[in-house]
């Protein structure tokens, strides 16, 4: 064998190395990055947590969805625009939203914002100049108090505490 065979052999193998391991390292930080922005999609967070700012936003008619993106990315309510044209795309309100006036805040998420811009202005709110707000997914706060005062949604006493409720005519 000569030297340069060898020589030859041994770049040729280094080269096949490096090139290998740029391929894996490439499709590791890209399935990362997917991974990541698959997450922000059904894991909403909003700008800030507390303390939000109100912020008025205006919707044109023909505003475009990336438009309605880009605006609320520029105002700082959403932190990335495709990712709100991904969670608008997913959403339920997908092509509902209504042009107008809107009051969001910078502590609401992406699917709180879509659902208040997806809500029709009634003509009484456009009167008074008020804005729907979203409504609470679950109600369990209105279970606690009817649990709390000892009455169920339908009206009935619910006994507290396993005590049991004496019969009519006890």
């Amino acid at each position: 064998m000569s030297t340069k065979y060898l020589i030859a052999t041994v770049i040729e193998t280094i080269i096949k190395v490096v090139v290998i391991a740029a391929v894996i390292v490439f499709v590791f930080r890209s399935a990362t990055q997917a991974y990541e922005f698959g997450y922000r999609v059904f894991a909403d967070q909003p700008v800030s947590a507390s303390g939000g700012r109100t912020i008025t936003v205006s919707i044109e008619e023909s505003a475009s969805l990336k438009e309605i993106a880009q605006m609320l990315e520029e105002r700082g309510l959403i932190e990335d625009a495709n990712l709100f044209i991904v969670q608008e795309l997913l959403s339920a309100y997908h092509g509902k939203i209504v042009p107008g006036i809107y009051d969001l805040s910078t502590d609401m998420t992406a699917s709180q914002m879509l659902e208040i811009m997806a809500t029709p202005v009634s003509e009484e709110d456009k009167a008074t100049g008020n804005t729907p707000t979203p409504v609470a997914a679950d109600s369990e706060e209105e279970d606690v108090e009817a649990d709390e005062e000892g009455v169920s949604a339908d009206g009935e006493e619910v006994p507290r505490d396993g005590a049991e409720q004496p019969e009519d005519g006890e």
